[in-house]
């Protein structure tokens, strides 16, 4: 199922649904992100999902994690919420959600690097990388806030 992200787009399909989804921000020894491509729009992205019922939040984003690029991460802190109505995400199948992510900061664990039907590639990239890479303005927001280190979260 294909996505499209619409922001701040006048002409974007109207929402139908709001589901709760996790992103997480994970840095290695040497400070360089975990990130995935995505399959469904192709763009660069923390890796993450959606939670399931009979899970907690960050139960959800450990298991997103592990699925989407093989590594085993745990929740050390919170970097943000988003929810910006601006921000539609619209599915092929016909939903068209208004965005509702919380973003985790995690470390890693252990596990190998690894895609899945989620993500085409899974790789570290160094801070000076990310510039090149196509990512949506939603997703380098949460960047911006993860790499600050902000005492408190962000919330919008």
């Amino acid at each position: 199922m294909a996505r499209t992200d619409h922001y701040q787009d006048p002409d974007a399909p109207r929402a139908n649904s709001i589901v709760v989804a996790t992103t997480a921000f994970i840095t290695d020894e040497h400070d360089h992100l975990l990130m995935i491509r995505r399959t469904d729009n192709d763009l660069y992205a923390m890796p993450g999902g959606v939670q399931e019922i009979g899970e907690t939040i960050s139960e959800a984003v450990v298991r997103e994690v592990e699925e989407e690029t093989g590594v085993h991460v745990e929740v050390i802190g919170l970097i943000g919420i988003y929810s910006d109505p601006e921000h539609i995400i619209a599915f092929t199948d016909g939903e068209v959600r208004q965005e509702f992510s919380i973003c985790f900061r995690a470390r890693p664990l252990g596990g190998e690097l690894r895609t899945s039907d989620e993500s085409k590639e899974v790789l570290w990239v160094d801070r000076d990388q990310l510039a090149d890479l196509a990512i949506h303005q939603s997703t380098r927001l949460r960047l911006r806030h993860g790499f600050e280190k902000r005492a408190e979260p962000f919330y919008a």
